[in-house]
């Protein structure tokens, strides 16, 4: 472990900045390394893994589809929120199905679509009660919409997790049964098209020939100090040999820019992908 503490503070003064990281890989669903492992990072966008595997879930206690259809006035969306939905479907009423919301969630990171889910299907205190029952109480919390995160900033420190709680939960979604085959495929191949963070932990495997990475990214605001916020990645992958290993990178309170947190997350996605022997 301090070798890989090292390895953290080596790629930070070599890049001339300052954040706080923490990481974790599972190998094989065994072998797990940690580093600075705590509750206290920022999620973003990677609540909204936990709010698909919840809300897929709530589905499958109740019967209701994913393909139910929802109409939704362009009015009660926000205009300036991070929002692809918004520039692909110019309509004053927005027509798409469950699915089509949760794709755009998973896929775009879209804060409009997430806003929707739970606002009006499932609350955030219900998906953070039941994601409690799939991983450990004291690896994660979640408590504000992306709305209410927009309207302020500091919120966004109240959606939190440790590296290890989202690596858990991304690991049982590919390995256990924590839903119904079919909305685990659903989500397993809506991730696995993720279309954000590609220069994250996916730049560190995408050399290898067949290799399948589905996963879900995090990407903070700026705060008071200029800082960035958080830049999470989150990735379960496939490697053509049959074998599996899961990475969560966070780094939170970062002072460069975006494309250097970026890379930062890469780096150590390559040095985790050489500890598991790949």
């Amino acid at each position: 472990m301090k070798r890989f503490q090292l390895l953290i503070l080596t790629l930070l003064m070599a890049c001339g900045v300052h954040a706080e990281v923490g990481y974790a890989m599972i190998i094989e669903g065994g072998d797990t390394v940690t580093v600075n492992n705590e509750d206290k990072f920022p999620m973003m966008s990677v609540f909204k893994l936990h709010q698909a595997i919840a809300l897929c879930n709530l589905f499958d206690r109740t019967g209701q589809s994913l393909d139910s259809i929802v109409e939704i006035p362009r009015s009660e969306l926000n205009p300036q929120t991070w929002s692809p939905m918004l520039s692909d479907i110019p309509d004053s009423i927005i027509s798409l199905p469950i699915r089509g919301l949760l794709n755009y969630a998973l896929m775009l990171s879209d804060n409009n679509a997430s806003n929707y889910l739970f606002n009006h299907i499932q609350s955030v205190k219900d998906a953070d009660e039941y994601i409690s029952t799939l991983i450990p109480r004291e690896s994660f919390r979640m408590k504000f919409t992306e709305d209410e995160m927009f309207a302020d900033h500091s919120l966004a420190r109240g959606n939190h997790s440790s590296p290890l709680g989202a690596a858990l939960l991304i690991e049982k979604l590919f390995t256990d049964s924590i839903i119904s085959p079919d909305h685990a495929e659903f989500l397993r191949t809506t991730l696995g098209s993720c279309q954000t963070g590609t220069d994250r932990i996916t730049a560190a495997f995408t050399d290898i020939p067949s290799v399948r990475i589905a996963h879900k990214t995090g990407s903070g605001f700026r705060d008071e100090n200029g800082l960035l916020t958080a830049q999470n990645d989150v990735a379960f992958i496939e490697l053509p040999d049959g074998r599996h290993v899961t990475i969560a990178i966070f780094v939170k309170d970062f002072n460069g820019d975006p494309q250097q947190a970026s890379k930062l997350i890469e780096s150590i996605a390559l040095s985790l992908r050489r500890r598991a022997g790949i």
